[in-house]
C-alpha cells in the first residue's frame, strides 16, 4: 500500500473515532491529561475540542458570566493550524491543541484585556504576557478572556463592569475572587484549563467555592510580566484546572525565569508531572490550628477533618504546628495598588466600580516610610520562612472557613475572607486548593495544601494522591 493511501485511511479511521467519541461523551469535560492522550492518539482533534468548549460557552455562559471576551473565530483558526502541525508530525507537547482561557488581567496581543473595568473596556494590548507567550508556544488554544473582580481587588467577582460571575453550582451564590471567571469556567467545563492571579488568595478562593483545583506557585516561580498588577510584591500567576495533574502540566509550561521580569528567580524548573509518581508515605504534615481552623462552618470542619484522616493514612505523620504571623500585607498591597492607579483614579474616578474606587482612595495618603519598612520586613520574612519547614514537609488547612455565600449576602458584608489564603502570598509559598467535600446545600468545600519555597512538586504530589483516593474533584454541577 502506498504511503498516501495509508495516510488517507488512517485519517479516515481517526475521523470516525472522533465522531464516535463525540457522540458518547462531552469533550469539554475531559481533563487536560486525558484530552492530550486522545489528541496524541488522534482519536480526537484540536478542532473537536475547541468546538466543544465554544458550544458550551454559547449554551451556558449567559447565566454564569465567566467570560468577558470569547475569541471563537481566532480559536478555531488556531485549532486548525495546530491540527495541521500534528498532521505534519509536529507535536509540541501535552498542551498541543488544548483549549484554555485566561483571566482578563493577563495581556493578550490584539485581544482586549480589561481587568473587568470600564476604565479599560477598550484596552487592546500589543504584546502577550509572558505566561500567554509560553502557553502559545506549548500549543494551547485561547478560547477567551475571563471575568473577574475589578482589577483583582476583591474576593467575590461580583464587582465587575461586565456583570457578576455566578457560581455554576448555585447561580445565586458567589464564585469567590478575584479569579472568579477562571474557576467558574472550569466548574462548568467551558475550557479545559485556565490561568488566574493570586495576591491574597485569588486563585484558591474561587477554586474552593467552585470545586476546582487551583495552584499558587512560589513567588518568583512564574513571570507576572504583562499582567495588570494589583501588588507587584505579592502578585502570583497560577493554573486553575480540574486536577492536580492538569495543574502540573500547566505549571510546566509557564514556570521559569523571565529575564525581563525582576520578580522571577533564576532557579531550575522541575518536571512537575513527575510529582504524580512521587511517593507520599514519608511526608510529614503540619496542622496550623490557629487561626486557620478558627470559627469554621461546621460543614467545612467536618469535610476538612475527614480529609485530614484520609491524609493521615497515606503519609508518615501529622502534628499540630504554629505558623508564623505577619502584619505587612496591608502596608504593601494598598500602596502598590494605588501607585499603579494614581493617575487614573485622579482623572477618571467615575470609571471605577464604587467599591474599587473607595478602597484605592483609602491608600492615597500612605506614608513612604511605612511602606519602605514593610517591604524590608517582607524580604526578611520570606528569607526566614524556609527554616519553618525543617521538621515538616507540608501544611494542611481549610482553604476557606465557609462555603460560598449568596450574592445578596456578599453585597452586605465581606463573606469571602482571605484569612486562610493570604499568609501564603505574604511568605511567597506554594499552595493549592483541592475539593474535599460539599455542604448540605451542594456547594463545594476546599482543602489547602502548602509547602516550602519552590516545593511545588511536593504540594502537587500530595494533592494528586488525595485526589486519587477520593472522588470530590470528579463531580460536576448540573447546568
Amino acid at each position: 500500500m502506498d504511503s498516501s493511501r495509508r495516510t488517507f485511511l488512517m485519517a479516515g479511521a481517526a475521523a470516525a473515532s472522533r465522531t464516535m467519541f463525540s457522540q458518547s461523551a462531552d469533550l469539554a469535560a475531559l481533563t487536560v491529561k486525558r484530552a492530550s492522550e486522545m489528541l496524541r492518539a488522534r482519536s480526537v482533534s484540536p478542532v473537536d475540542l475547541t468546538e466543544a468548549c465554544l458550544k458550551r460557552i454559547e449554551k451556558y455562559d449567559s447565566s454564569i458570566h465567566a467570560f468577558i471576551t470569547v475569541t471563537a473565530e481566532q480559536a478555531m483558526a488556531e485549532a486548525r493550524a495546530i491540527e495541521a502541525e500534528q498532521h505534519k508530525g509536529h507535536w509540541r507537547g501535552p498542551l498541543h491543541g488544548i483549549p484554555i482561557a485566561l483571566k482578563d488581567n493577563i495581556d493578550t496581543a490584539g485581544i482586549r484585556t480589561t481587568a473587568a473595568s470600564e476604565l479599560f473596556k477598550d484596552r487592546v494590548p500589543t504584546a502577550d504576557a509572558e505566561v500567554e507567550r509560553r502557553l502559545k508556544q506549548a500549543g494551547a488554544i485561547l478560547v477567551g478572556k475571563l471575568n473577574m473582580h475589578e482589577f483583582a481587588y476583591g474576593t467575590t467577582s461580583t464587582v465587575t463592569y461586565f456583570g457578576a460571575v455566578h457560581n455554576p453550582w448555585a447561580r445565586d451564590h458567589i464564585v469567590g475572587g478575584s479569579s472568579g471567571g477562571s474557576a467558574a469556567a472550569i466548574a462548568a467545563d467551558l475550557a479545559l484549563a485556565t490561568l488566574g492571579t493570586d495576591t491574597a488568595g485569588s486563585v484558591r478562593i474561587p477554586s474552593s467555592y467552585c470545586g476546582a483545583t487551583g495552584l499558587k506557585p512560589t513567588y518568583g516561580r512564574v513571570s507576572i510580566r504583562g499582567v495588570i498588577p494589583l501588588s507587584w510584591s505579592l502578585d502570583h500567576v497560577g493554573p486553575i484546572c480540574k486536577t492536580a495533574e492538569d495543574a502540573a502540566i500547566l505549571l510546566n509550561a509557564i514556570a521559569g525565569y523571565d529575564p525581563l521580569d525582576p520578580t522571577t528567580v533564576n532557579a531550575p524548573v522541575a518536571d512537575y508531572t513527575r510529582a504524580m509518581k512521587m511517593p507520599v508515605s514519608k511526608l510529614r504534615l503540619g496542622i496550623p490550628r490557629a487561626p486557620f481552623f478558627n470559627s469554621l462552618d461546621p460543614e467545612v470542619e467536618k469535610s476538612v477533618g475527614a480529609a485530614i484522616e484520609a491524609l493521615r493514612k497515606m503519609t508518615a505523620s501529622i502534628a499540630d504546628v504554629q505558623f508564623p504571623t505577619s502584619t505587612v500585607q496591608g502596608q504593601i498591597l494598598g500602596p502598590e495598588a494605588y501607585a499603579y492607579h494614581s493617575k487614573w483614579i485622579a482623572e477618571s474616578p467615575e470609571l471605577y466600580q464604587g467599591q474599587t474606587r473607595a478602597i484605592l482612595q483609602r491608600s492615597a495618603d500612605t506614608k513612604a516610610g511605612a511602606y519602605a519598612a514593610a517591604l524590608h520586613e517582607l524580604a526578611i520574612e520570606r528569607r526566614q520562612i524556609a527554616s519553618f519547614f525543617a521538621n515538616i514537609d507540608l501544611l494542611i488547612t481549610p482553604t476557606m472557613p465557609n462555603a460560598a455565600a449568596t450574592i445578596e449576602e456578599s453585597a452586605k458584608q465581606n463573606t469571602a475572607s482571605v484569612r486562610n489564603t493570604s499568609p501564603f502570598d505574604v511568605f511567597g509559598l506554594p499552595a493549592i486548593s483541592v475539593p474535599c467535600g460539599f455542604s448540605s446545600a451542594g456547594l463545594p468545600i476546599g482543602l489547602q495544601i502548602a509547602g516550602a519555597p519552590f516545593a511545588e512538586a511536593t504540594v502537587l504530589a500530595l494533592a494528586h494522591a488525595y485526589q486519587q483516593a477520593t472522588d470530590w474533584g470528579t463531580r460536576r454541577p448540573a447546568l
